[in-house]
């Protein structure tokens, strides 16, 4: 079993350094922890706009509606603010992961989370508060537009120097634009065409996050096994945190300086 291997961390600290990988696998733990990040708030995301945009029927109402109308604006807010800090914490982390270079992009993406928080701090009740409810709207369609301007291009990036990805981050695009615009114009304007727009953007940005972090991962931890007799065990030290201290040996040393000195 692999999890029985004991490692001497000090040993596979020297060796990294000598080596000149200590850096390298210290990035590659960050990565990983990146990655779990990522997905963690992804998921997160996922499941609170499947409970919020359910709360009510999403085939007569939109989430600003289930919002507005009923008593879940609380719930509308705490929802825009997950979705959007997920959503921009991966594509950001992406951003920087596939070394893109576009600072615009990067506001973009902030912009379009700043959108989507006042589209909920917002109300949209019409007929009470008329000029309201067109800001709201407006800022709706400016987050849908930030978003796009931010997204759209870095997967175009991604394609062209992942040429395996081309037909996947395309058929994505698709099912995303053309499937909510199928759901707008077959239900009209409910709940259905942006939860299909928030559902399948934030799994289209876990399948990224889990092919490319992977892909990352793997590319580093080449240099790490191909001069490794044992492929367990350099597996293993890969992802062991060398400037973590074992708390209970160190502990126990402590006790046991203590129990000396008495």
């Amino acid at each position: 079993m692999v999890s029985s291997i004991e490692i001497d961390k000090e040993k596979v600290k020297a060796d990294y350094i000598e080596k000149n990988l200590f850096d390298m696998q210290k990035d590659l733990l960050r990565q990983r922890r990146i990655r779990m990040f990522v997905m963690s708030v992804l998921l997160a995301a996922l499941l609170v706009t499947v409970v919020y945009g359910t709360l009510e029927n999403p085939l007569e109402y939109t989430l600003s509606n289930i919002g507005n109308f009923f008593d879940y604006r609380l719930f509308f807010i705490i929802w825009a603010i997950i979705t959007g800090i997920a959503i921009q914490s991966s594509i950001v982390a992406l951003f920087k992961l596939e070394e893109y270079v576009p600072k615009t992009k990067y506001w973009f993406v902030v912009l379009a989370v700043i959108f989507l928080i006042l589209t909920a701090l917002i109300p949209a009740l019409k007929e009470l508060y008329p000029f309201w409810h067109l800001i709201h709207t407006v800022f709706a369609g400016l987050h849908a537009l930030f978003l796009s301007l931010s997204f759209v291009p870095f997967v175009n990036f991604i394609a062209r120097e992942n040429p395996r990805l081309v037909i996947i981050t395309r058929v994505w695009l698709i099912i995303i634009w053309a499937g909510g615009v199928l759901s707008l114009v077959l239900l009209g304007h409910s709940a259905i065409f942006e939860l299909w727009f928030f559902i399948t953007l934030i799994i289209f940005l876990l399948y990224l996050s889990l092919v490319l972090f992977e892909e990352k991962i793997v590319k580093m931890s080449v240099s790490f096994l191909k001069d490794e007799p044992n492929l367990n065990y350099a597996i293993e030290k890969i992802f062991v945190d060398l400037e973590k201290k074992d708390k209970v040996k160190e502990n126990a040393k402590k006790r046991s300086i203590q129990i000396k000195q008495k």
